[in-house]
């Protein structure tokens, strides 16, 4: 079958998805993602196709970064979100058509979702929703876009934010989605959104988080589930710079710190106050400084050494705590190495794992950005550098690594009917042998 997945956003949404995608190749489908150009080179570096979706979203932060500090506020980023999307989407309808052209099926990732939709439902072909965050209305869990509760909300109040950010989501996206509606020729969504014309009994949704840290809420129905995360790994065939390795052997496992695609206007001013700490603790750290998030220290220091990047899933095993932005990806990485975060949120859902990981027992409280101060960073280092911190990482990790999210999504497309058995000619090089050969299906 061929599968088309739609997702937009940092390399952090893309990722996932590329796990997703190798893990149906092997069954013998043929997988395309759609994405920003900036994707594009690791999409097909691991050997899935790739078409273009005009989305970069480098450059607009780069050229809006007040655009982060807005994002977490819903309300406030409404009017910046509106302008940003309805500039992107003006190719939408042609380039997503182009890239679905030959589908079987599609899956639409976040904000991109109601294009597949409306592709799906221009060209008569199945979708399937996946989101790497709880969206879907239910009572116990928080919505995941407001700041996070200091105590629990009753049912009823987090069902009417629900309705109230469903709303307000609908007011970002409706400009861009009416055009592309219009160019595929379907009829205009109602001014209330799409969110209600299919009832949640009938939605099919593939969440991409762990259920050891988010719990399925238990008023979905079974057409939304919860898969585990879609962990796409890097370490097996990454080779570490020859001073990033010797720094690592120099001494104690050091902090991580890095912000990964986060391009915020305050790079410079929250970069002292963390290398001011760092120099009156003298612990040690690597320093990623990503898309800007973070500045290069002035000077030398021995405790610190600057990297633009590496794979989390090779560097998180190596470091006793990571500071990190709250990201759905950087978070699931840190809980996959077994290491307590420290969160300081730029935007969006962050907060919200911010939240999680705090209420897991594997971070202290989220960290005001505009408020840090050298004291409060060493503060809540020391508290996730506590044993029993320590040791409830280690313990969620146990959990976490025992989950195949990948595996669980194509077992639940399978049951739900989405996916077909692929034949002989279309299988995995272990699986052909493996019909063959009987003997060899064990370990096939």
């Amino acid at each position: 079958m061929n599968i088309i997945i739609f997702s937009v956003g940092t390399q952090g949404d893309v990722r996932p998805f590329i796990a997703l995608g190798q893990g149906l190749q092997n069954k013998g489908h043929k997988v395309r993602i759609v994405s920003g150009k900036t994707c594009e080179a690791l999409v097909r570096d691991n050997g899935l196709e790739f078409a273009e979706l005009s989305a970069d979203f480098l450059e607009v932060m780069a050229k809006d970064p007040r655009a982060l500090q807005r994002g977490l506020n819903p309300f406030a980023l409404m009017s910046t979100a509106r302008h940003h999307l309805k500039t992107m989407a003006v190719d939408w309808a042609a380039q997503g058509l182009a890239a679905a052209k030959d589908a079987d099926l599609l899956l639409g990732n976040g904000m991109v979702a109601v294009l597949a939709n409306s592709l799906a439902e221009a060209l008569k072909i199945p979708m399937v929703e996946t989101h790497l965050q709880p969206v879907t209305p239910c009572p116990d869990i928080p919505p995941m876009m407001m700041p996070p509760p200091k105590r629990p909300r009753s049912g009823t109040a987090n069902m009417l934010l629900y309705t109230v950010l469903r709303s307000v989501t609908w007011q970002m996206l409706s400009p861009a989605y009416g055009m592309v509606r219009r160019e595929l020729g379907l009829s205009a969504l109602p001014w209330y959104g799409p969110y209600y014309r299919i009832k949640n009994k009938d939605r099919r949704i593939l969440y991409a988080y762990s259920p050891s840290l988010l719990p399925r809420s238990a008023a979905w129905p079974q057409g939304i589930q919860v898969c585990g995360n879609w962990f796409f790994s890097e370490a097996k065939t990454w080779h570490a710079p020859e001073a990033l390795q010797a720094f690592l052997d120099a001494g104690e496992p050091p902090i991580y710190i890095g912000f990964g695609s986060m391009l915020g206007d305050d790079a410079e001013a929250l970069s002292k106050i963390i290398y001011e700490s760092l120099r009156r603790s003298g612990r040690r750290a690597i320093i990623a400084t990503g898309w800007g998030g973070m500045a290069p220290p002035k000077g030398n220091a021995d405790n610190i050494h600057v990297i633009q990047a590496a794979p989390h899933d090779w560097l998180f095993p190596r470091v006793a705590i990571a500071v990190h932005h709250g990201g759905a990806g950087t978070t699931a990485a840190t809980i996959r190495a077994g290491i307590p975060s420290v969160v300081i949120p730029f935007f969006g859902d962050q907060p919200f794992w911010a939240w999680r990981l705090a209420e897991n027992g594997i971070a202290p409280p989220a960290l005001n950005r505009k408020a840090l101060t050298p004291e409060v960073f060493a503060q809540a280092i020391g508290q996730a550098s506590m044993s029993s911190m320590q040791d409830a990482a280690r313990a969620m990790a146990g959990r976490i690594n025992a989950e195949d999210g990948v595996a669980r999504a194509i077992d639940l497309l399978e049951d739900w009917e989405f996916l077909t058995p692929t034949d002989e000619s279309q299988a995995s090089p272990a699986a052909i042998k493996a019909v063959l050969d009987p003997s060899l299906a064990e370990s096939a």
